[in-house]
């Protein structure tokens, strides 16, 4: 079969499920994977031929896509600002709008002398996306992670070695830290501390597509509705104790509790707290300083 043939049956089988336009989307990314093809090229070559082979992994791709499992996880990897991650469900999938905080840490700190002697925490790495991202593109930067799932972690170690970054990975359940001090590995002071920690409420759920409320961990998605703000609220009690003066915080947040979000961070007493819209136009980010 014509690989540009099979198109129309590839669109045909989904179009109940996902708009056209995701799934040209799901189409292209699965032709680059199987064929090491880009979409250019299928309009070179358009008598390249499908064999009976490509055709069966097609076809148990379709199925899957069927389910509305994610294509990320059906693929076992993706792209994250420029860098390729693997990923599964014991891992968040990562978004365009953790790449915006990604973009954000390395435009404050692209003066600095090629990082050198900065030290950066990244709380529940999950993929390590983070983290990765940041050891790569700011050099000579100490860079440290943190997850309470081994199982993530795991992917996380992965995901470093993949893209030749150094990066000290540690176990352990933020909640249950005193003083990041006190956690082997983490006995020093940073510049950094950045943190996407869960933050769905329970009450938001109904917003939430069946591909991520099925497949993705919930454990680093969803927080309890009585409390939303707890990771935040420890996180910031940790910064304040383990950031160096003029130390910078990092968040990921709700985007209906940007509000609360700010007013807790300053009170703790940081200083020059800003709440950054994403490209979506909604509160997503804040940074602050100790």
């Amino acid at each position: 079969m014509l690989l540009k043939n099979y198109k129309t049956t590839f669109l045909q089988e989904l179009s109940s499920l996902y708009e056209e336009q995701e799934i040209e989307s799901f189409f292209y990314i699965i032709l680059e994977k199987l064929h090491g093809l880009k979409r250019i090229d299928l309009a070179l070559n358009p008598q390249k031929v499908m064999d009976g082979a490509h055709l069966k992994q097609w076809k148990n791709i379709v199925s899957e896509l069927k389910k509305q499992r994610p294509i990320q996880y059906i693929l076992g990897e993706t792209t994250f600002y420029g860098l390729s991650f693997l990923v599964n469900e014991n891992t968040l999938i990562p978004r365009p709008e953790t790449e915006e905080l990604v973009e954000l840490i390395i435009k404050s700190f692209e003066s600095s002398v090629s990082g050198s002697g900065l030290k950066i925490l990244d709380i529940g790495t999950g993929s390590g996306c983070i983290a990765i991202s940041l050891a790569k593109n700011i050099p000579n930067a100490a860079v440290f992670a943190i997850d309470v799932s081994e199982k993530a972690l795991a992917v996380a170690k992965k995901n470093a070695e993949l893209n030749k970054v150094a990066i000290d990975f540690i176990s352990t359940n933020i909640l249950d830290v005193v003083t990041l001090s006190a956690v082997a590995g983490l006995d020093k002071q940073f510049d950094i501390i950045v943190s996407n920690p869960p933050y769905v409420r329970n009450i938001e759920k109904s917003e939430i597509k069946p591909n991520v409320l099925e497949y993705e961990p919930h454990l680093a998605l969803f927080v309890d509705d009585i409390d939303p703000l707890l990771f935040y609220r420890k996180i910031a009690e940790l910064a304040n104790k383990n950031l160096n003066p003029n130390g910078k915080l990092y968040f990921e947040i709700n985007q209906y509790l940007g509000n609360e979000t700010v007013e807790l961070v300053e009170s703790f007493g940081f200083k020059d707290v800003k709440l950054i819209k994403d490209i979506y136009g909604n509160d997503r980010m804040i940074s602050c300083e100790k």
